[in-house]
């Protein structure tokens, strides 16, 4: 006879980054979105290819994470990036949850978030874009 499968624990260090993180994108709180980060982080994404008009999309450390989303992701979010998400995927060390296209409120930009938790700090932040983000970078309305 198959047992249930019983809903496996979240260590509390990762489902406070989940939820964090997410309150301080749609407060667009730099403070607390940084007191999140690892003083050493790396942040990979197409946006800071996009933004920052560069062929690497990678920044490094939390002081120039810091100036990236405080000059140009915060103040520049179109509509569409909403916050209707799935829930939290986890292996202990790393946090993944995707912000689907299709949302109660309509289509928003698609993302998948990946970050690598270190002493309850994000270490690594990986963003992959799916076909209508990228779409939205590709005609400019995501602005710089």
């Amino acid at each position: 006879m198959n047992q249930p499968i019983q809903p496996e624990t979240v260590d509390p260090a990762i489902e406070h980054v989940y939820e964090a993180w997410d309150d301080a994108l749609g407060a667009k709180n730099l403070d607390a979105s940084m007191a999140l980060y690892h003083p050493d982080v790396i942040l990979e994404s197409p946006l800071v290819a996009h933004l920052l008009d560069r062929d690497e999309g990678v920044v490094r450390g939390r002081d120039a994470l810091r100036e990236f989303v405080g000059g140009h992701v915060f103040p520049h979010q179109p509509a569409q990036r909403r916050r209707f998400r799935s829930e939290l995927l986890s292996d202990g060390r790393r946090v993944t949850w995707e912000y689907p296209r299709e949302s109660p409120a309509g289509d928003q930009m698609d993302i998948v978030e990946v970050m690598e938790i270190q002493d309850g700090l994000i270490s690594r932040h990986r963003v992959y874009w799916g076909w209508y983000g990228f779409g939205m970078l590709h005609r400019g309305e995501h602005g710089r």
